[in-house]
């Protein structure tokens, strides 16, 4: 099977092979003398009214992907089809009248929120930008969508500042749904809120997901976040997509060695339930130089001559066919 992770047909957004490169230059002439391979070979799709959750340890590419396919940072090759649209290939003008149908909700509920403008002028922008609604109507929608999220109307001529941590992703979330998107992609939601606040954030993501029928890219690290999120889970490492499946899958049966570690990390109340801690010795390679075969070898404590010499296709090893490993050893 190849490196896509799903049937094609049906899908909303289609990842096929994405590279993310950056360059590094040294020198008074500044010449490329490498890259660092931020993402390489990434492939997955999700079909309408689902979440696929992508996960991954910091530094695993998770962000730049979601960065890459909204084109916030330009691909180094492959294809981002959006309802059968090449995004990457698009114009400007093209890309903009598209781009209303992708929200963005970003980790950082402080940082993304421009401290300048009122509640009301953060959610309301993009509807100026993309449809040209304003006065009393703008003022309607920004409040009738407040309600959705959890805040009073009358938070609209706030500013950023006079709310807390979990107001300011809610405000986030808004700006992100105010133009009817039908994807969104929520980086790390949730990772920089306290744990009382994050179900409730996730339980807010959940009910706006049906009753506006959404598709999520759902990026995490905390395994435990996706499991009660997510239909499907990608694990990246280094770049690239080390295993791929449904999450009740997933979380049942992990397969690849990186998976089942990260599994093992979970915290757990029910010491029952605990098992043995897989814990992963070495530090994670540069991306400047990655290593020959699998990515994972130089941590992984099956890996062999083969491993080092041959990368393993991403492919169905045991179990369903949607549940993919990309390992020799699986």
């Amino acid at each position: 099977m190849n490196s896509s992770v799903s049937n094609d047909n049906g899908f909303l957004l289609k990842v096929e092979d994405l590279k993310t490169w950056f360059p590094v230059k040294k020198g008074l002439l500044r010449r490329t003398v490498g890259f660092i391979r931020a993402v390489d070979g990434v492939s997955f799709t999700i079909r309408p009214g689902t979440t696929l959750g992508l996960v991954g340890e910091s530094g695993c590419g998770k962000t730049t992907v979601a960065r890459t396919i909204v084109r916030l940072i330009p691909a180094t090759a492959g294809r981002v089809l959006f309802e059968n649209s090449d995004l990457l290939m698009l114009d400007k003008r093209q890309l903009r009248g598209l781009r209303k149908n992708i929200g963005l909700i970003f980790q950082d509920p402080f940082g993304s929120l421009n401290p300048r403008l009122t509640v009301g002028n953060i959610i309301g922008e993009p509807l100026k930008l993309h449809k040209g609604i304003t006065g009393a109507e703008l003022t309607d929608r920004v409040a009738a969508l407040l309600a959705k999220v959890g805040l009073s109307p009358d938070h609209i001529n706030r500013y950023p500042h006079e709310f807390s941590g979990g107001q300011r992703q809610r405000i986030g979330i808004a700006r992100a749904l105010i133009l009817e998107p039908k994807l969104v992609i929520c980086d790390e939601p949730v990772s920089a809120l306290d744990v009382s606040i994050q179900s409730q954030i996730l339980n807010l993501l959940k009910d706006l997901q049906q009753e506006f029928n959404l598709t999520y890219l759902f990026i995490a690290h905390d395994l435990a976040v996706v499991q009660f999120s997510c239909d499907n889970v990608a694990v990246m490492y280094m770049g690239k997509i080390l295993e791929y499946a449904p999450a009740r899958e997933l979380y049942r049966n992990p397969l690849h060695p990186y998976t089942r570690a990260l599994m093992s990390a979970i915290p757990r109340v029910d010491t029952s339930q605990r098992g043995k801690r897989e814990i992963l010795h070495g530090e994670v390679p540069s991306a400047l130089n990655p290593p020959s075969g699998c990515p994972f070898h130089p941590r992984c404590p099956l890996a062999d001559d083969y491993c080092r010499k041959r990368s393993p296709p991403l492919e169905q090893k045991q179990g369903p066919e949607t549940h993919l490993a990309g390992c020799w050893k699986c």
